[in-house]
């Protein structure tokens, strides 16, 4: 990788608790490569419980320039801003396209060549960006099984696998995620996340006091560092800390799911978040260290990153039954103890609290620093080192070259024109532009009111004046003939050969309406103003229902904006029953499609002005 530029697509944001990401890109940064960490664009759609993340990531791209900031010399960190359907083809295709273009613009502005990509995300998106970026060498490291993580991430598998067999290296954290990600390639290596020694190190030989908030803690103290999250058993730590009140259990980490059955606790101490670097402060002053992850599909493929970390301190740790857990004792001998009951974790906290032999401590701080992050660094160097020879060589010569550009132009066309043509076959062959606009109609039968209301358009959806009035005026003339009401009103400023409202008039008297019964409004320009006027009129004659008319497809908006501005009058929205502009067989035209978008556009206008 000498010299290279590295773009790393991340599963997690950059603030978020330190992990093998951050860790990884800085060791990057620090030896002269020019990193761009892009925080996660999601595994999943949107929750409500995610709002908060949906905030800070606004604030991260308004903090930075265009959503990029530079968090240290040479690595960059980028927040992007994406659609949240990472399954949802438009979406996805749409989410694309911005991407690649701020990561090359990017490329651009600081000058960078072509990159090695290293992600940490195997979704669709992730795969898109690589393949347009072209990059010089692709690795995928895979930390967790995401397809197990949620009901909605399960949709990720396919993705995956693909990845699995377009990388040029893939790494995993778990001899389980080794054997799975071996189905699809022979790439594949084992390397957990590890322990950065110097930080740790620093703080266990030297004879700085512990942090305050621990300092004061009644001991023994059997602690836990790493997010609260739903993996975590609770349940499992609530009941041990009740069975062992003389013992306090210190919980380092930021909550990330309801934590109220530790709080009701009196000996858990929760201590919420703390920076990388004050966590072997914190360590060193446990007594034991805890893994007290739940036993599921999910955590059956989990490296606990916390084990070195304990370790290289010297404190025993005791764990649940997990795989790895089983795996690292097999490879270091029974170092670390194994519970998988409450009365089994009990026990071996008992048994781990006693002041352990010189020879134990010295031996868990040796595997430790077989962890560390200095050793797992060089083995993947020399793998990607390799990986890189063989990539060059692969393409070696100019016909070799020649003929990668020309398959990546043919790839990257039909990523163009697959979607454009398919969408063009949806939009003007289908239905599907009538179904999008059938939540805008809106109509309601029609009662005795004190007067009928019509809404003339202008050049309203069609483009084109006058083309809706007709419809409009004979809606009104067969309310009016109903005896729905006495009188008609016309609002329109508009002005093409005639005045619009005089020209409704007209028709409406040569289809027998009196015309003492018509109201001319003549100096509204929008839907708003058509509302407001109207309102005036009929306030001024105490007039207390009204029957609307416009277009079909302009009727919520028109409705909206008449509660929004005119709450004192109870309206029924009473459209045309058809529209000539609206006919169809199956698709929909070029005037229609501009028609609806634009009355989606006027929708979202008139909410954010606070007129609907």
């Amino acid at each position: 990788m000498a010299g290279r530029d590295v773009i790393c697509l991340s599963s997690i944001d950059w603030d978020f608790i330190w992990q093998g990401h951050q860790e990884i890109m800085s060791r990057l940064a620090a030896s002269g490569h020019r990193v761009l960490f892009v925080e996660n664009t999601g595994v999943r759609p949107l929750r409500w419980s995610d709002l908060p993340r949906i905030k800070h990531r606004l604030r991260n791209w308004r903090r930075g320039t265009k959503g990029f900031r530079e968090e240290r010399p040479n690595l960059f960190v980028q927040s992007p801003l994406v659609l949240p359907f990472p399954y949802f083809n438009l979406a996805r295709r749409i989410n694309r396209w911005m991407l690649k273009r701020s990561i090359t613009r990017w490329m651009t502005a600081v000058g960078a060549a072509r990159p090695v990509v290293w992600t940490f995300l195997p979704t669709p998106l992730a795969r898109d960006v690589i393949d347009s970026l072209d990059p010089a060498l692709t690795i995928y490291y895979c930390i967790d099984d995401l397809a197990s993580s949620s009901p909605e991430a399960k949709k990720i598998a396919p993705s995956e696998q693909q990845l699995f067999k377009s990388a040029d290296l893939v790494f995993t954290t778990s001899e389980k995620l080794r054997a799975r990600a071996a189905q699809f390639s022979d790439r594949v290596h084992l390397f957990p996340f590890a322990v950065n020694m110097g930080t740790f190190e620093k703080v266990r030989d030297a004879s700085a006091p512990p942090p305050d908030d621990i300092a004061t803690l009644p001991r023994p103290i059997a602690g836990y560092v790493g997010g609260l999250h739903q993996w975590v058993d609770q349940e499992l730590l609530a009941a041990v800390a009740e069975r062992m009140p003389d013992v306090t259990f210190a919980l380092v980490g930021p909550p990330q799911v309801d934590v109220s059955r530790l709080e009701r606790v009196k000996n858990i101490r929760l201590f919420g978040q703390r920076q990388h670097g004050e966590l072997p402060g914190y360590v060193k002053n446990f007594d034991v260290g805890l893994v007290p992850y739940r036993i599921t599909e999910y955590t059956s493929n989990v490296y606990p990153t916390k084990l070195n970390e304990y370790l290289i301190m010297g404190i025993p740790v005791v764990a649940t039954d997990l795989f790895e857990i089983r795996r690292f004792n097999g490879e270091h001998g029974d170092l670390i103890r194994v519970a998988s009951s409450v009365d089994d974790y009990v026990t071996a906290i008992r048994a781990s609290i006693s002041k352990s032999a010189a020879p134990v401590v010295a031996r868990r701080i040796e595997v430790a620093q077989s962890n560390s992050w200095d050793r797992r660094l060089e083995a993947m160097s020399a793998l990607i080192e390799r990986a890189s020879l063989e990539r060059a060589s692969s393409t070696a010569g100019w016909e070799g070259r020649l003929r990668a550009i020309y398959n990546l132009a043919r790839r990257r066309a039909l990523q163009i024109v697959v979607p454009i043509a398919v969408a063009l076959l949806l939009i003007f062959y289908t239905p599907l532009m009538w179904w999008i606009a059938e939540p805008l109609r809106f109509s309601s039968p029609p009662h005795a009111a004190d007067a009928i209301v019509v809404f003339a358009g202008g050049v309203g959806e069609s483009g084109t004046a006058g083309v809706g009035v007709p419809e409009r005026v004979g809606k009104a003339v067969e309310l009016y003939r109903a005896g729905y009401a006495s009188t008609i009103v016309f609002s329109s400023g508009y002005v093409f050969t005639l005045r619009e409202a005089e020209n409704m008039k007209a028709i409406a008297v040569a289809n027998g309406v009196p015309a003492d019964a018509i109201i001319l409004e003549q100096t509204a320009a929008n839907t708003y103003e058509n509302v407001r006027n109207t309102n005036q009129i009929a306030q001024a004659r105490g007039w207390s229902r009204v029957l609307l008319v416009s277009s079909p497809y302009h009727m919520l908006r028109a409705t909206r904006t008449w509660h929004k501005v005119a709450p004192g009058i109870a309206v029924t929205p009473t459209p045309p029953a058809q529209s000539e502009f609206y006919l169809h067989e199956s698709g929909a035209s070029l005037d229609q499609i501009r028609g609806i978008a634009h009355e989606y556009a006027a929708l979202v206008v008139y909410w954010l002005r606070g007129w609907a």
